[in-house]
């Protein structure tokens, strides 16, 4: 039996660290944490100390007995749980629910999985830092207190279901109101002008008005000024200018540029950065220091002055602007610089290889540039015509890496021809082009992460999982709008006239943009009324600046928890009693056939239009808003509109045809089959000749692609990607095939591989009772029956198992059908 016991969280975790320690130590995962609050009680003494009520979670009472029976063998256990207060917190709980003998026990910490840090990390072990675990209680038992109380109230006085929560409803808070900024928004058009012109050597280059004309007239009159004037350059000015790179990547910062570079969500990144660090690839990658080590400068040195030579190597340290950042820790950097790539899988792939960029360049030479500025003067009038450009004189650490930005209307500057004061120049084109001003973007994860780090709202680990949190509430979702056609006029002076063009121009585009939903905003609404307090932005950071206090140990926590508590408490009891209900509802006017008043608000089963109301002797008629319609902004006329559908459009090949609103959307009925209709389109504006269209698209689409064994094969794209479905099976589509010219071969690998997949994972089939078991992930095996699927215990051995003994279990676990009340 091993003499020491190493516990970390995750199992590629202890893959990676058993590697370096020898035959001495055994090393186990607890799986996370092993203790945390009741699911079905507040589990806070709140009319006391605060104190938490933790519980072992029934999943993880076999890791414990496992855990403790090894501790009892081991003369040392190591608690190896990451560096952070949520580690702190792991650790805490293990020697608590362990019951480890102090003498016994010592606290490791490492920043990166290698072997000279684990070894160093045993060197010189600690004890558990119960300021840090007071600092992650205390965001616990707040968030649950804020969380319990809150959303009970949202139940009565909303709407079933709902949550609220202290960093997740300010979140949703910023989406709102930058909603709301757009729709107030009037944009409001102007002329742009640009230019092209000629140098003597005919070399072209861009330029610009340095102002805008608000009228399409005064455009005009400027064109037209333009029209018999010669140019010339009127004055010149070169200077140098050094850019240097940006610090080495925080948590938020890579969460910003992997949404940015990479096109990952939030949580897809810390993900793939959590499996990079578990395989010692990375350091831990959750920290808001920009510092690197000395070793990490110097193996960062090595690699520069071996890659691209000595002059490209400029070591240098950089200071984090964030409060409480924790400047003992590291940057995400990777642990052997030399390593440029990994061949793990390709989002890991390209993670990597972004760390590993973003943390060679803050270590390489800044850039060298001569930007020159050019003023353009005519002789015709005294507006000045600008161009600027840029010239590398020296890439440094452009060779490798320049930051994205989040900003949409950034112009790169180019290069400009080599030009000389009072050289005379051609003019090409001058033109004035309709724009108009922008409404606030909508926020991307990446832009709303930088928005919360700029507010000091959550931390590092609580980003990715508050993102995640308020879409799977349905408070807010990705934007699926790609744009929509706006007309502008373009003024153009070219060989001595000015022509006037009518153009088009796809705006408004919100793909991948955060949208809040009717109920977010409702609940926001309610939520800002009611308890603006708690969703204040200054209050929520400071609760965080209270955080990092009592992880210095300047705070008590139970006390910042009573004061907090005995404002929090009554506020939610004078709510529950006085408030009224919030539905959102809006009065849009008076139907004309009936003369009763037409609202909208949220029902029971989501947002509707209403005509008539309750007190009325005839009962009110109701009908959905489709999924594209807010409550907001739905207007009378297309309110009025959704009481016209299902609407009968004709027959088609003997079958009647139907165009109607539905759960996921606006769709065409042909018989019995569905056919979606496109992004965007009102299902109003259908006719009988748009649906055959559809329809025989669908048809078309349907269509068998080759057969298998005498039976078709169909392709499509549904929620999960591209599929190809075969004899009720649905087989998905990897990105090495080429989906849009599937071979036949391609087709009979994909459906013979599914079914030896299907075939290994089956371990016993009983037809006749239709019963099976099969193998699951994890190494768990599943028994199902119909639509019951129940997961064995990992320590039955399932290819032992008789039909007797699986029906045993189908007893025993499957959910018990309720009986029907009788009515009285």
């Amino acid at each position: 039996m091993a003499k020491n016991l190493v516990i970390v969280e995750s199992p590629a975790k202890a893959k990676t660290i058993e590697k370096f320690l020898g035959k001495d130590f055994k090393v186990e995962s607890s799986f996370g944490h092993i203790a945390d609050l009741p699911s079905k009680e507040l589990g806070v003494n709140v009319e006391g100390d605060f104190k938490p009520k933790y519980l072992v979670s029934r999943d993880k009472r076999d890791v414990v007995k496992k855990l403790k029976d090894l501790a009892k063998k081991a003369d040392m256990v190591w608690l190896a749980s990451d560096e952070d207060r949520e580690g702190e917190a792991i650790a805490w709980h293990l020697a608590e629910t362990l019951k480890l003998d102090k003498e016994k026990t010592k606290r490791i910490v490492f920043h990166e999985i290698t072997k000279s840090a684990i070894q160093k990390a045993i060197e010189n072990p600690r004890g558990i830092d119960y300021d840090l675990v007071d600092a992650q209680q205390a965001r616990r038992v707040l968030d649950r207190i804020v969380g319990y109380e809150l959303s009970p109230v949202l139940w009565r006085k909303v709407k079933g279901g709902l949550s609220a929560g202290r960093v997740q409803s300010v979140s949703v808070r910023l989406i709102v109101e930058r909603e709301r900024e757009i729709q107030d928004f009037s944009p409001e058009a102007f002329y742009r002008i640009d230019a092209e012109f000629s140098n003597e050597e005919g070399q072209s280059f861009k330029a610009k008005l340095a102002k805008n004309f608000s009228l399409k007239s005064e455009a005009q009159q400027f064109l037209n000024s333009n029209i018999s004037s010669s140019f010339k350059v009127g004055e010149l000015e070169k200077k140098p200018v050094k850019k240097s790179p940006a610090a080495p990547f925080t948590t938020s910062t890579l969460q910003q540029e992997a949404s940015r570079k990479l096109s990952f969500s939030v949580s897809r990144t810390m993900t793939n950065a959590q499996r990079l660090y578990e395989a010692g690839l990375i350091t831990y990658m959750r920290t808001d220091s920009v510092n690197l080590s000395d070793e990490a400068r110097k193996g960062a040195k090595t690699a520069i002055e071996s890659a691209f030579g000595k002059t490209y190597s400029k070591s240098r340290n950089f200071k984090g602007k964030s409060k409480g950042a924790q400047e003992a820790h590291e940057a995400i950097r990777p642990t052997d610089f030399s390593r440029h790539s990994v061949n793990v899988d390709r989002d890991q792939d390209r993670l990597y290889e972004l760390i590993w960029k973003r943390s060679i360049a803050s270590q390489m030479s800044e850039a060298e540039l001569e930007r020159t500025n050019v003023k353009i003067d005519a002789s015709n009038h005294n507006e000045s015509f600008i161009a600027n450009g840029e010239v590398i004189k020296f890439d440094g650490f452009l060779k490798v890496y320049l930051e994205g930005t989040d900003d949409e209307d950034i112009e790169q500057e180019g290069m400009l021809p080599e030009l000389k004061v009072n050289e005379m120049l051609h003019n090409n084109y001058i033109t004035a082009t309709e724009r108009y001003t922008r409404a606030p973007y909508r926020y991307t994860e990446a832009s709303l992460v930088k928005k919360l780090e700029e507010l000091g709202i959550g931390r590092p680990s609580t980003y990715a999982p508050t993102i995640s949190t308020i879409q799977n509430r349905n408070y807010v979702e990705k934007g699926t709008v790609e744009g929509e056609k706006r007309k502008y006029s373009k003024l153009t002076l070219t060989n001595g006239s000015v022509k006037e063009e009518k153009l088009s121009e796809k705006v408004g585009s919100d793909k991948g943009k955060l949208v809040p939903t009717d109920i977010g905003m409702i609940v926001t609404d309610f939520l800002v009324t009611h308890f603006e307090h708690i969703l204040d932005y200054n209050f929520t950071a400071k609760v965080e600046e209270d955080f990092d206090d009592i992880a210095d140990g300047k705070v008590d926590w139970t006390k910042m928890m009573k004061e907090f508590y005995n404002d929090f408490h009554p506020q939610v009891e004078h709510v529950q009693e006085n408030a009224d209900r919030e539905s959102g509802e809006r009065v849009l006017g008076t139907d004309p056939k009936t003369g009763r008043q037409v609202s909208v608000r949220l029902g029971k089963f989501g947002p509707m239009v209403q005509i008539g109301v309750a007190e009325e002797e005839e009962k009110p008629i109701f009908a959905s808003l489709s999924p594209d319609q807010q409550l907001n902004t739905i207007t009378f006329e297309e309110a009025l509109g959704l009481f016209e559908l299902p609407k009968q459009l004709g027959k088609y090949e003997g079958e009647s045809v139907e165009v109607n609103n539905g759960r996921f959307g606006p769709y065409v009925k042909y018989g019995k089959k569905f056919v979606s209709l496109p992004t965007g389109v009102n299902p109003l504006s259908v006719e009988l000749e748009d649906a055959i269209e559809l329809i025989k698209e669908k048809k078309e689409a349907d269509a068998p692609i080759y057969k298998y064994q005498g039976l078709p094969v169909q392709k499509g794209k549904g929620r999960f990607g591209p599929f190809i479905k075969w004899n009720n099976m649905f087989i998905n589509v990897s990105k090495k095939y080429d989906w849009d010219n599937l071979s036949d071969n391609d087709i009979i690998t994909l459906i013979e591989d599914k079914i030896q997949k299907e075939k290994d994972k089956l371990v016993h089939s009983w037809e006749d009772e239709g019963i099976r078991v099969e193998k699951a992930r994890w190494g768990r095996h599943h028994i199902i029956k119909g639509k019951t699927k129940i997961e064995l215990d990992k320590k039955v051995d399932a290819s032992k198992l008789t039909l007797e003994k699986v029906k045993e279990l189908i007893e025993k676990n499957a959910p018990k059908k309720k009986k029907a009340s009788k009515k009285k």
